[in-house]
């Protein structure tokens, strides 16, 4: 019997795959337990359906992400921090401070697990900071360090 799971099943299929399996699997476990729908055409022409909104909103999100990447590379951070000698700062600043000054100042919000710093930045002065806004889109952000 052909079907088309709604939700993964371990070792039969993913979500939005039409597979042919066992008629009683079908009737007693994935049918019942609502893991599953039959493939008449209805459905596949509904799975069809589906499949194209989510391409359309996947559409939309890249094309945003690509709006913001415009935005967020002209855009200069400044933070100040206190500092002893050489420029070392007393303590860092991180990607969440970068992202609330972000928010603040420029009324971009974005999550600070998107901001991609490797290592806090502990010194004086300009740093290029990595921003991944999409699976494919990532921006670069200058963060401008100030002694206070």
């Amino acid at each position: 019997m052909k079907v088309i799971f709604l939700k993964d099943v371990k070792g039969k299929g993913k979500k939005g795959e039409v597979k042919n399996v066992a008629d009683g699997y079908a009737h007693n476990f994935l049918l019942k337990q609502g893991l599953a729908v039959e493939a008449n055409s209805a459905n596949i022409s509904n799975l069809n359906a589906q499949k194209k909104k989510e391409e359309k909103v996947a559409a939309e999100e890249l094309e945003e992400a690509k709006r913001l990447k415009t935005k967020v590379d002209e855009i200069t951070v400044e933070l100040t921090a206190k500092s002893g000698d050489g420029g070392r700062l007393f303590g860092s600043i991180t990607s969440k401070q970068i992202a609330e000054e972000l928010q603040k100042k420029h009324g971009i919000k974005i999550d600070k697990r998107k901001i991609e710093l490797e290592d806090a930045i502990r010194s004086l002065g300009y740093t290029k900071v990595p921003v991944k806004l999409h699976t494919e889109v990532t921006a670069t952000l200058n963060v401008h360090v100030k002694e206070a």
